[in-house]
Order: C-alpha cells, then structure tokens, then sequence
C-alpha cells in the first residue's frame, strides 16, 4: 500500500492507543469490524471517506486533523463520545 495508507493507519493506532483502547473498543465506538480497525491500522486496509468520519469522532478529532496525522491533538482522551451513527 501506499505511504499515505500506512500513516494514517499509524495515526489512528497512535490516537486509538491515546484512549488506552482496544481495537475491539474503538470498533465499538465507530461501528465498524475489529479486524477491519486492524487493516487499516496496519495499512492493508482502504479506508473510505464515510469510515474516516466514523474514526475520526470515536477518536475525538476532526476529519482534518485524523488525515492530517492527528496534529492537534487528542481532545477527550479517555471520554466515551456519543456516536449518532451507532447509537
């Protein structure tokens, strides 16, 4: 895969571990498959805009800041947001 695929899933493993969570956690909190929240974190995976999305609030950044490497910041490390995607 590409460079781009694999920072951003260092990224999100960097800001998933920030939370102290599990891949099973932040799956939860996005709704979306632990081993797909596996693939992306180690690069083999593709994420689509819609899943970026979901990562990005379980993650408690802005789309920006996830694709950007997570520049600014975890901002709720530890809280549980409210994900209206997946009640």
């Amino acid at each position: 895969m590409s460079a781009i695929v694999h920072d951003f899933g260092a990224t999100v493993r960097r800001l998933r571990e920030a939370h102290a969570w599990s891949q099973e956690r932040l799956a939860e909190h996005a709704g979306l498959n632990r081993t797909y929240v596996g693939e992306i974190e180690r690069g083999t995976a593709i994420a689509s805009i819609v899943t970026v999305e979901k990562l990005a609030y379980a993650l408690g950044v802005s789309i920006g800041e996830l694709l950007a490497g997570g520049a600014a910041g975890v901002t709720n490390a530890g809280a549980l947001p409210r994900n209206p995607l997946h009640p």
